[in-house]
């Protein structure tokens, strides 16, 4: 692939020479990688990249501009803060004169595996790995799909470039500036590749609701029955995990949209946690991570052997790799299946408190997804000495630029059309709190989740939760039925009660903030 010199306009519609590379594959981008320091290559053949001082996403350093197409829909809260359509002119003015003076990787990719809803996705970036990232996240175009390729909407990552607060209007040197109008985003000052990914996101959660799909941040899988399965849960809950299994199609891990003929990938990749990942645990995601192509993030590894070690988190727990769907064996590559039997709302409760598995009613289906809970553990982050609660309104917040009530609206129509069934399982503490209590094994967790998909709880009793009034199943196969009583399970039922109050007034307090057009953002 040869290095291309073409005109493009800036904001006031001056040409400038940009040269790019377009298009590269992944062994011309490893090479272009390792040639200017960006990356190494490990033993296992992935290409590891580290992202300095940003190993997550900087939701605080993210803007939208405020401008007359959109200004009355956007969702305006803490998280979604407006800047002028002047700051962004001028920030972008400094990108436009960044890649006249460098070179810059330009990729030409889809998002929405459904052709009706497809967004054609121009990536240009600074870093020939973040390239790659995008290469493998998205969806790849073949070759004659890419002739004369015209975007629907940019995203222009370029970390050398930085903000200056008081001149461009932002909080620090990082920022991610969404511009619905110019069908445009740009980022400076950061170099996590995450915000790639979920800039995309973002736009299709604005641009799917008015053409009647549904966006939703889940993974999803499809059985040998057609029986279409969603998992909706935050880092760290098991959503990948649950929906990477071997006698099921995965149909994505993240982000999918739902519509009236049923649901469909967002991507053409996989963006997954590799901290303490296991060959035994997760052996599909684990194959997928040590092999060439992968993209590794912050993921430590033996300067002499290049082995990577991932239960080392010196760099930061959230450790990742990001790789094409296709490296999972069992993955439907054509990205789409049929309308869901089943919905799963995933929290890590820390508390100890959810059951492991309960049924929900339509009010609970609101409430819960509306509260897109889990909690943090001690240990995990700097402050943080006893479980916190974390809600992402729609398990999704960050992501959200229209009301939280829009996408819950449009589940709940979409539930009560399709007689899907709706689970919350809890993938955290049982039997008490985080440092009292254990972690509900992977192996129970798997059963509950078989039992949910193949249609083995419609008909079991249940009994119903005293403090938040789900019903519960008292049986499951291969699971314990002590398991399935939390309250059962704890030493002293009174601890628990208080417990369980406690955790039900953080609900409750928090809902009562996204109802008031608050963001509970997570």
């Amino acid at each position: 692939m040869q290095l291309q010199e073409r005109p493009v306009l800036d904001h006031v519609g001056v040409p400038r020479i940009v040269r790019s590379w377009h298009n590269l594959s992944p062994a011309e981008l490893y090479e272009h990688a390792i040639r200017h320091g960006e990356a190494a290559v490990v033993s296992t053949g992935a290409l590891t990249a580290e992202t300095g001082r940003h190993t997550g996403r900087s939701p605080k350093d993210k803007f939208f501009v405020e401008e007359e197409t959109s200004r009355d829909r956007i969702w305006w809260h803490e998280g979604n803060q407006p800047i002028s359509e002047a700051h962004f002119d001028g920030v972008l003015e400094r990108m436009v004169e960044y890649i006249a003076r460098n070179e810059v990787y330009v990729q030409d990719l889809f998002a929405c595996a459904d052709p009706r809803y497809r967004l054609k996705v121009r990536i240009v970036t600074q870093f020939a790995w973040h390239s790659l990232f995008a290469h493998n996240l998205f969806i790849r175009p073949a070759e004659q799909e890419r002739e004369g390729f015209r975007p629907d909407f940019t995203v222009m990552s370029l970390p050398s470039v930085a903000a200056d607060p008081a001149r461009d209007g932002t909080l620090s040197e990082t920022f991610i500036l969404v511009n619905f109008k110019r069908r445009m985003v740009i980022i400076g000052g950061t170099q996590y590749a995450g915000e790639i990914k979920k800039s995309v996101f973002t736009a299709l959660n604005y641009l799917l609701p008015e053409s009647g799909t549904l966006p939703m941040h889940c993974s999803a899988n499809v059985g040998r029955k057609a029986d279409v399965a969603l998992f909706f849960g935050l880092s760290g809950t098991g959503k990948t995990t649950l929906s990477s299994e071997p006698d099921r199609r995965l149909i994505g891990d993240d982000e999918h949209g739902w519509s009236d003929t049923g649901v469909f990938n967002f991507e053409g990749g996989c963006y997954a946690k590799t901290i303490r990942i296991s060959k035994n645990a997760e052996p599909e995601i684990y194959a997928a991570t040590n092999h060439f192509g992968t993209i590794l993030e912050n993921v430590v590894y033996d300067p002499d052997t290049r082995v990577p070690d991932y239960d080392d988190e010196s760099l930061t727990e959230n450790t990742r790799s990001a790789y094409p769907i296709d490296l999972i064996p069992n993955a439907d590559l054509s990205g789409h299946a049929g309308h869901p039997r089943n919905v799963l709302f995933l929290s890590a409760d820390a508390f100890g408190v959810l059951p492991p598995v309960s049924l929900l009613e339509e009010d609970q289906i609101r409430f819960f997804f509306l509260s897109g809970y889990t909690a943090k553990v001690a240990g995990t982050e700097r402050g943080v000495t006893e479980p916190e609660p974390t809600f992402s309104t729609c398990f999704a917040a960050p992501f959200l630029p229209l009301t939280p009530e829009t996408y819950a609206g449009m589940l709940i129509e979409r539930v009560r059309n399709h007689d899907a069934r709706v689970w919350m399982l809890n993938t955290g503490w049982v039997g008490g709190a985080y440092g009292t209590g254990q972690r509900i094994s992977i192996a129970h967790t798997r059963a509950i989740v078989t039992a949910v998909v193949q249609g083995k709880l419609r008909d079991v009793p249940t009994r119903t939760d005293s403090v938040f009034g789900v019903r519960v199943p008292t049986r499951v196969p291969e699971v314990p039925d002590q398991v399935l009583d939390p309250r059962s399970a704890w030493r002293d039922p009174d601890d628990y009660d208080r417990q369980a109050r406690k955790l039900k007034a953080m609900f409750d307090e928090n809902i009562s903030h996204v109802s008031e057009g608050g963001s509970a953002a997570g």
